[in-house]
């Protein structure tokens, strides 16, 4: 990992190594804290721009009001951490994490005055799917497992708990020889990837998962104001796996994810086996969007 120099914690900037918690922080033990995924990147003007941080910030703290955690910052502040990690950092672009967990105090599935701590630390990433998967597709498989339910698992918050089920989709279909996991829902239908949201075109139109069982992707967000500005229809719609299967394109969204093609599903080639037309184009906008290069879109974009 191509780590940050520096890692904000509670207010105050400490060396990376030095970034340390007790071995009794709740959050370890029982789960209950929340995150986001930012990234930040290296525009064409030499400058580099955090992609939608505002918005990233305020699903952070609905997410803590979810579980019932309060932030002793203010979004602003968190705003202003968020920027100044990364201008501490050393990187040009990079990927930003931020974290609210329980700290240490009473053991017990009920936290009672333990503190929430605030941390924020930034490192080097690329094309989370891999550069080969971001240009020509990746090769998805369903997992066994279902996507919790959304009266189980709070599926509107990013809650550090929820993302057991993920790691064990990801694993389970990793160790079979695919790239990435989808997971269904408790009632069958598609819902979203172990880290990612998505997507399919069939006949021109584009459809994506509504928010049911699903989180409310900040790219998602973004893929979808991009597809409605150049007169693509649009619909928040179910769909089954075998719909899926028959799609002429596919892709995944996600801060980590960005726009991944998805070349296969269960071995069956959805379209050509590669990006589609509609892929191509909101892939292409998409980095010219965060990379500075389409002014139009400049408010999503937060210069340091």
């Amino acid at each position: 990992m191509d780590k940050g120099k520096k890692i904000w914690m509670d207010g105050r900037f400490v060396d990376w190594d030095d970034a340390n918690v007790h071995i009794l922080t709740h959050t370890l033990h029982y789960g209950l804290g929340v995150f986001e995924g930012i990234r930040c990147y290296r525009c064409e003007d030499g400058r580099s721009a955090i992609f939608r941080l505002r918005e990233h910030t305020e699903r952070l703290f609905a997410s803590a009001h979810i579980a019932l955690m309060e932030i002793p910052f203010t979004k602003d502040e968190i705003n202003e951490a968020t920027a100044e990690t990364m201008r501490q950092s050393g990187l040009k672009d990079g990927y930003i994490r931020p974290l609210a967990y329980l700290g240490a105090g009473s053991m017990g599935l009920f936290p009672k005055n333990n503190p929430v701590r605030v941390a924020i630390a930034a490192w080097a990433w690329g094309a989370y799917l891999g550069e080969e998967g971001l240009a020509n597709g990746i090769k998805v498989k369903i997992s066994s497992l279902c996507r919790n339910h959304v009266n189980s698992g709070m599926s509107k918050a990013k809650l550090v708990g929820n993302y057991v089920n993920s790691i064990l989709a990801k694993r389970e279909v990793v160790s079979a020889g695919y790239d990435e996991a989808l997971l269904l829902d408790t009632e069958g239908y598609v819902s979203e990837g172990s880290g990612e949201n998505i997507f399919m075109v069939k006949d021109g139109v584009l459809k994506t998962t509504p928010l049911t069982s699903i989180l409310q992707g900040i790219t998602r967000d973004s893929v979808m104001q991009i597809a409605r500005d150049k007169g693509i229809e649009i619909k928040e719609q179910r769909f089954t796996r075998d719909e899926l299967y028959i799609a002429d394109e596919a892709f995944f969204t996600g801060t980590a994810a960005e726009v991944t093609p998805i070349s296969e599903v269960d071995k069956r080639k959805i379209g050509k086996g590669k990006p589609g037309p509609v892929t191509k184009e909101i892939q292409n906008i998409f980095f010219d969007v965060v990379k500075g290069r389409n002014k139009d879109y400049n408010k999503w974009l937060w210069y340091l």
